[in-house]
This record gives structure tokens, sequence and C-alpha cells, in this order.
């Protein structure tokens, strides 16, 4: 599921965001503990290598390799390229969870165009709003590991009360070599026009209201189908990989402490723990561990998509808005400000300081 810290960070106050280092669910350490500890291995590998099995004349062909490798590591490009990258990844990101079909504009569209309080008029909002549903789970099912995991079978779809027998066989009696998740939608207009016909929809104008709004829910539906078919180029994604597995390869050899070539010369201070470079291990991996969370936000990583939740959301606000809400409406009565020429709601104690501010006019208000 999700993880959400945004109350947590709600004031910016001295060490605002220590708090969220604690933390192991979703965090860096969980997806990169693995990574950071085959380097530390390998390096420490190395490391004794060096110290204990080399002899004197291999120590010194050792150390010019390991000058060679540190003075490599400055050719590769890895913050303009992995930087490049994962802006590019996060905002692929943020554009699919914008496409994911929502139907709460739909919804009021159908409670407010097709009428009736009768059976027929229930059943008629009920269906339309349940057809888009439907087309909702058929392409969510089709991209998200975690809905096909809930649906795995059309039985199932039945099973959930989105799908009829009766529809399940319209639907797999139409042949097609691509995904059908537009049938719902295809089944909707035809439903919309009906109702035109027999009055439920009293005009054209509400009749065009209600099929834009639902080409609008259609298209998020094509758009998560395409963001699921057309990945980042592969090149870019193996060019990012590869700069920064072959950076930390010259790293291991690169950075490890190396006896002076010269008898007599002076040695750099040997650190047994690398802490720099696990330090850039631990940013540049992570990095691209970032990337490799948030390229496919339909999986079933900490922070991916929560879907299924996103389903049963949809459906129950959207059956309620056009069944339990259809011209259930308050009383109308008059607002506590009907005899105010200025409105003004109650400020509590802990918001009262904001009343002494003057409202803001425009900057050059204040001009001497």
């Amino acid at each position: 599921m999700t993880v959400s810290y945004t109350l947590e960070v709600a004031d910016a106050r001295f060490g605002g965001f220590s708090k969220l280092l604690f933390r192991w669910k979703g965090s860096i350490y969980k997806l990169l503990y693995k990574e950071l500890l085959v380097f530390a291995l390998l390096y420490t590998t190395l490391s004794l290598v060096y110290r204990r099995l080399l002899s004197e004349e291999q120590k010194r062909l050792f150390t010019k390799v390991a000058q060679y490798c540190d003075r490599s590591t400055d050719l590769i490009p890895l913050s303009f390229v992995l930087g490049f990258y994962v802006t590019l990844i996060v905002n692929r990101w943020w554009a699919q969870y914008s496409s994911i079909p929502l139907p709460d504009q739909l919804m009021c569209v159908i409670s407010s165009t097709v009428h009736g309080r009768d059976e027929r008029g229930r059943l008629l909002r009920r269906t339309l709003v349940r057809y888009a549903n439907l087309s909702a789970v058929l392409i969510l099912r089709s991209v998200s590991t975690r809905v096909l995991k809930r649906f795995p079978t059309m039985d199932h779809i039945v099973d959930a009360g989105f799908m009829t027998q009766d529809e399940r066989k319209k639907f797999e009696s139409l042949h097609s070599d691509f995904n059908k998740y537009w049938v719902p939608c295809v089944w909707f207009t035809n439903l919309a026009a009906q109702a035109r016909r027999d009055g439920r929809v009293r005009d054209d104008v509400a009749l065009r209201l209600l099929l834009d709004e639902l080409n609008l829910y259609r298209a998020k539906c094509s758009l998560l189908f395409h963001y699921d078919w057309i990945s980042i180029p592969l090149v870019y994604t193996q060019v990012v990989t590869i700069a920064v597995y072959s950076f930390f390869a010259f790293c291991l050899i690169g950075r490890q402490f190396l006896e002076p070539l010269e008898p007599g010369a002076t040695s750099t201070l040997d650190m047994y723990v690398p802490l720099p470079t696990l330090l850039q291990f631990f940013f540049y991996a992570g990095w691209l561990k970032v990337a490799e969370q948030l390229i496919n936000p339909f999986g079933e990583d900490d922070d991916d998509f929560e879907t299924n939740k996103l389903i049963d959301r949809n459906l129950q606000v959207s059956l309620l808005s056009v069944d339990d809400m259809y011209q259930n409406l308050p009383p109308m009565a008059k607002d506590k400000y009907w005899d105010e020429s200025t409105a003004l709601p109650p400020y509590t104690v802990a918001t009262a300081a904001e009343t002494l501010k003057p409202s803001f006019l425009g900057s050059t208000f204040d001009m001497r």
C-alpha cells in the first residue's frame, strides 16, 4: 500500500525530515540493502586479496590498474544520465496516476441527466455507472498485477457484480485480437441513446453532455493501456543501468587502499571502510532504484498504486451517487448570513491570530 507521510511534513521545522529516515516500509534501505551488501562484500574481498595474497610485484601492478580505474570514473557522465532518466520516470509516473479513470464527473452527470424515480430509471442509472466501472476493471486487470490477482478470470468479475452472465456471453461472443476493455463503453453509449428515445434523458444537450463525459473516461482507459504498451525505450534503460554498474565496477578497484609505488613515499590514509564510496553507491544506486520502483507503479511494491482500493472506492461512491442520492436533497433553508452584508465565518482560538493580518490587495498597494 502507498506509504503516506504528508501530515508529518505539514510544517517545516528543525529536523523535519529526520524522523522519516527511521522508516523501513517504502524506504531506500529496504530497496537497496541487498545491492549494498554485495558491493561491500566484493570490495572487502578485493581488499583482502590485495593486502594478504599478492606479492610486491603484483601489488605494484594492481596499484597501476587501480589508479587507471579511479581516473576512468571521471569519464562516465553518471549524474547527467541518471538525473535526466529519473526526471523522465517521475513525470511518467505521475502521468500514469492521472490517467487512472475516476467516475466522479461521470456519475454526477448521470445523476442529473438520467431521470426517473421508478425501478426502470434506477436500473438505467445503476447500469450506466456499472458499465463505466466494468471498463475500468477490465483495463486495470490488464496493467496491474494486483488487480489481475484479484480478478484472474471473467468468473471473478461476474461474481464481484461488475458483469452479469448475459453480459459475459455478449462480451465473449465478440471476437477480437485486441483488448476489449472498450466494450462496456459502447454498451454505455447504446443504453444512453435508448434512454434518450424513451425520454429518460430529456434533450439532446443532456445526451451530448453524458457522452462527452464518457469519452473523457474512455480516453483515460485508453491512455492507461498505451502507457502499459509503450515503455520508455529499452536502450535508454540499458544505458543508464550500464553506466551505474560500470561506474561502481571501476570504484571497486579504483577506490582501494594502495601502498605507494616508490619506497619512502607517503601513503594515503588507510580507511578500512570506504565511507565516501559507500555513500556514493548509496546515492547513485539508490537513484537508480527509485527509477526501478516508479517505472511501473502498477506492481506490488510498497509505493505502487493501490488499484484495488480505487476499484472499491469508485464502485461504492458511483452507485451511491446515482441511486441513494438521486433527487434525495436536504430541505433548503436560509443560510446563517442571510441578513448580513458581509459573511465572516468564525475562527477558533488556534487560528484567531490570522484575523489580525490585513487582506492582501496586491503588491503595489504597499508602494510608498
